[in-house]
């Protein structure tokens, strides 16, 4: 039987662009060539898009430098002091980093060693399907710590002891539950567990961007809620999100079963908002301390502020006032059971419609310019998307009649 995950790297187009060719000779020389790492091949042997592509070399930052641009390739210092150089090359770029030892660590950041040791430079990595090293022209897979068998297993692990992984570098607890929802079976590690859900109050200790960036990474899974129930049992949440609701998990479980059923995706914003109690403040209080965008705490408050009641009659005006993706949302999240088929049918292969008529044409009906002709407008744009959007005779009837009401209304004042 034919294992899921190859031994060797599987040819792809990727590997034969002429930029990481480039890159790849550039970095060649008698000893040894640079090495493909991490996503890139553990996500090629999956089969999996690959997106960003690592390389590592035991050549020195600065003889990088000196090597890429004496062959043409543009040479960025993104990360010198820890040995990334970033090479833009045919339109692409490569993040190339030097073999390295960790010095210190204090859960933050390191303090790293140069070295040209392979192995020494995978043992600081933190699962063991992360550290897969790939030769870019030979295929060949370089494998210390068993990292095949546990992707082919889908089986997440940390390198070595998995205490001292975290107390290197804390977000590793948050990566764990992250590719845990990404890539692993309803399994988890003992150990990698237990040894989480010890340090998790030292995740306080990050940035808020860090723990926002991971925490979004994880609810965006396409099935995050074997992870998320994980993290809620062993009170992850609690260093970084106590709002959690008591219904989380129920929340979260019920939003993928509708997802499911009706062959959909919730936005990221909707998964987050699973976690979190139905309360609007509540919500900008925690997107303001986790230091989310203006525009995911505008969805945030979008979803939780609806202009109508969430049914089937009223999900097109809600799509109006906020966006499809609101819409679609909100029936997701809030429907009622028996409502939900028919508010997303509501919405389905259906294109929101733009209000193209103007002030002016109210004018020409004989209102006087100003605020009657903009409160009127306004009332007839809301009475249009509550009463199904007409078109034709059915909205010229409704213009007259507010142009009458309007009417009467200027010569009774």
């Amino acid at each position: 039987m034919k294992p899921l995950v190859e031994r060797t790297l599987p040819d792809a187009q990727w590997l034969r662009a002429s930029g990481l060719n480039r890159v790849v000779a550039a970095l060649t020389n008698d000893d040894a060539r640079p090495r493909l790492v991490g996503g890139a091949v553990r996500d090629s042997l999956l089969g999996l898009p690959v997106a960003d592509i690592d390389l590592a070399t035991p050549i020195l930052p600065k003889d990088v430098i000196i090597r890429l641009e004496q062959s043409g390739i543009k040479a960025i210092p993104t990360g010198i002091d820890h040995g990334t150089i970033t090479a833009v090359a045919d339109g692409q770029t490569y993040e190339i980093t030097t073999l390295r030892r960790d010095v210190s660590t204090d859960g933050r950041r390191a303090t790293v060693a140069f070295s040209d040791d392979w192995r020494e430079d995978a043992a600081r990595r933190d699962f063991t399907f992360n550290a897969l090293y790939a030769d870019p022209v030979s295929r060949e897979i370089f494998d210390y710590f068993n990292g095949l068998d546990d992707l082919e297993n889908r089986y997440l692990r940390f390198i070595g002891d998995a205490e001292k992984r975290i107390a290197e570098d804390h977000l590793r607890i948050l990566r764990y539950y992250r590719f845990l929802a990404r890539f692993g079976r309803d399994i988890a590690d003992a150990a990698a567990l237990a040894a989480c859900e010890n340090a998790a109050n030292n995740l306080m200790a990050l940035s808020r961007e860090r723990i926002a960036s991971e925490l979004m990474k994880i609810v965006s899974a396409v099935q995050p809620l074997f992870a998320v129930s994980l993290m809620i049992k062993g009170k992850v949440f609690s260093a970084f999100l106590p709002e959690l609701s008591p219904h989380a998990e129920t929340s979260m479980e019920r939003l993928l079963s509708r997802e499911s059923a009706a062959n959909l995706t919730a936005t990221p914003v909707a998964r987050l908002l699973c976690l979190l109690p139905q309360d609007a403040l509540t919500a900008d209080k925690v997107a303001m301390r986790l230091k989310l965008s203006n525009r995911m705490r505008s969805d945030m408050s979008a979803r939780l502020n609806p202009a109508l009641p969430i049914v089937p009659s009223n999900m097109r005006a809600l799509a109006y006032y906020k966006d499809l993706s609101a819409a679609l949302d909100m029936a997701l999240l809030f429907a009622n059971d028996a409502d939900i088929s028919d508010c997303l049918l509501a919405l389905s292969d259906w294109q929101v419609p733009a209000f193209t008529f103007k002030g002016g044409q109210l004018i020409q009906r004989g209102l006087t310019a100003g605020p009657l002709v903009a409160r009127t407008l306004q009332t007839i744009e809301k009475k249009w998307a509550e009463s199904g959007f007409p078109n034709g005779e059915e909205f010229t009837a409704l213009v007259d009649q507010e142009v009458t009401l309007a009417l009467l209304s200027a010569k009774n004042a």
